[in-house]
């Protein structure tokens, strides 16, 4: 009986065994998967790293006699292509916006180099496709909720698994300080600079290294990132003044940022200026201050939109009743298209998608005695234009060390040429080359859509695995007649076969030609940065 009850004992001991073993196993495989997810992949391991400062050149003056204006961008958070009055919004009134575009020139063809928030402004301020600067998503604070943070690595997880399209494997802390943005050019011909608002290109809070005042801006006063991020601090230089502004607090930050604005500018009088005055609005959530809530036909988002406008009034008052009018280019834009709220003007897609109502956004140039007012342009431009155009008419020439994708537009924008200076103007999602637009004619290989549930059209899983593939057919690649047809309704690839392959092979291309030298720096520089 001893022997038996021994041996018996032995095999549970045994199962124990291998039970703990098996758990531990399970454990340590759980374990590092999590580690895995939560690693941060590299994003120089796709573009490369940067060359040594050794190998860059500083922005140099090349002509003391260019007119110097003073410069204002004020650029808005996912403002749809149909959210201002000039624009055809009849839910939501703008009559100081309307009143910008009567004087001045409106682009109803204009391009944002990226459809979400980070790359587009890395594009705005260096003009190159965000790909150059590795800002091709959006970054993150640095301290935010693990609980966001694991969400976010899982849903990368879930798209090497077919089921996702948020492609955030690869994302920069940050703009480096290698790229040469508008301000750090202009501070070369004597430009006294400001931001103010939504930076959005590495949290300076949690490293200083990403801090607007780094990057050519004498001043700055704002938030790092988007306002649904926590926490969300405000700052004016390198000093954090409320360290989350939260809830309906946010409502004071457009009348903030414009009192600033119109101080910057008082005291900027009897030197050229430059203003980025990044609003943080109207990304969601939404918050309009006490006296313009529930005022909008357009609702909440109205409301915050039309709080902007009015804002934007005083802006354009203080600079006539200054003398400073003449000597203003002031331009207004958005960095993508709307999100869940607004509207893309009759665009297909929204916020993230290569559809135009993701990429193509309301743009306005007012600049008195230079650019006529009344100006209607289909011209095709782009936000990376914006970067030359402002160089030259300071008088900075435009880098040599490195490629700038974007061109001088001045004679777009006073209407003296009606040419777009671009062969064509690619779209891209994340790391993915996936649309191009040329000679009036869009193509798209293939499409995300930045939201969930994941369309069935955009993963492997469902198209071939379960085979949706079969009962919708061959979705892609698509090409569109954005002369006949803006919204984007009718794949006409079988009408125009040659021009949808013409369009094809520019792709291809395109990318070879990028894949050799993705940051576009002088190849010796490149070379030694690589090794």
């Amino acid at each position: 009986m001893k022997g038996k009850k021994a041996m018996t004992e032995r095999r549970w001991t045994r199962k124990r065994i291998v039970s703990a073993s098996f758990v531990l196993i399970l454990a340590l495989f759980f374990l590092l998967g999590a580690l895995k997810l939560l690693k941060r992949k590299d994003i120089d391991d796709l573009y490369g790293a940067y060359p040594d400062e050794a190998d860059l050149k500083d922005p140099a003056l090349v002509d003391v006699n260019a007119p110097k204006p003073n410069v204002i961008i004020v650029y808005l958070d996912d403002l749809g292509y149909g959210d201002l009055g000039c624009f055809g919004s009849e839910a939501i009134q703008t009559p100081n916006i309307d009143k910008m575009a009567d004087e001045g020139a409106m682009f109803t063809n204009y391009h944002s180099v990226a459809s979400v928030c980070a790359p587009s402004r890395a594009g705005l301020l260096t003009g190159r496709y965000p790909f150059r600067t590795g800002v091709i998503g959006n970054p993150y604070p640095a301290d935010e909720p693990f609980v966001n943070k694991a969400q976010k690595k899982a849903a990368n997880l879930l798209l090497e698994m077919g089921v996702a399209d948020l492609d955030e494997a690869y994302v920069a802390e940050g703009l480096s300080q290698k790229e040469i943005t508008i301000a750090k050019a202009l501070k070369t011909a004597g430009y006294r600079t400001k931001m103010i608002g939504k930076w959005h290109l590495g949290d300076y809070g949690k490293k200083a290294y990403y801090n607007p005042v780094n990057y050519g801006f004498d001043s700055y006063f704002g938030v790092p990132y988007s306002n649904d991020m926590i926490p969300y601090p405000l700052y004016r230089n390198k000093e954090e003044l409320i360290a989350n502004v939260a809830g309906e607090a946010q409502s004071m930050l457009t009348g903030s940022f414009t009192d600033e604005a119109i101080e910057f500018i008082k005291e900027s009088r009897g030197e050229p200026f430059f203003l980025y005055l990044a609003h943080a609005f109207p990304h969601q959530p939404l918050y309009a201050s006490e006296g313009f809530q529930r005022v909008s036909k357009g609702g909440v988002y109205g409301d915050v939109v039309e709080e902007i406008d009015w804002n934007m009034g005083r802006i354009l008052d203080f600079l006539e009743e200054n003398g400073l009018d003449e000597d203003t280019l002031i331009v207004l834009t958005s960095d993508n298209g709307p999100w869940y709220e607004g509207s893309a003007g009759g665009f297909r897609g929204r916020k993230g998608e290569v559809y135009s109502g993701g990429f193509r956004v309301p743009f306005i140039a007012r600049y008195p005695g230079k650019i006529p007012g009344g100006l209607v342009m289909d011209t095709a431009i782009a936000s990376i234009d914006l970067f030359p155009t402002i160089l030259t008419l300071a008088g900075v020439g435009i880098p040599e060390d490195r490629t700038i994708d974007g061109r001088d537009v001045f004679d777009n924008l006073t209407g003296a040429s009606a040419k777009s200076p671009h062969d064509a103007l690619y779209f891209y999602h994340y790391t993915e080359l996936q649309g191009i637009l040329s000679g009036g004619f869009k193509y798209v290989k293939r499409m995300n859509r930045y939201t969930w549930p994941v369309p069935l059209t955009t993963a492997y899983i469902p198209m071939e695995v379960f085979k949706a593939k079969v009962a919708l057919g061959d979705i892609f690649p698509l090409l569109y007649d954005m002369a006949l047809d803006p919204g984007e309704a009718y794949n006409v690839i079988q009408t125009y076969p040659d021009i949808a392959e013409g369009h094809a092979r520019m792709m291809r291309e395109w990318e070879a030609r990028v894949a050799e030298n993705p940051r576009g720096f002088g190849a010796a520089a490149q070379k030694r940065a690589v090794k």
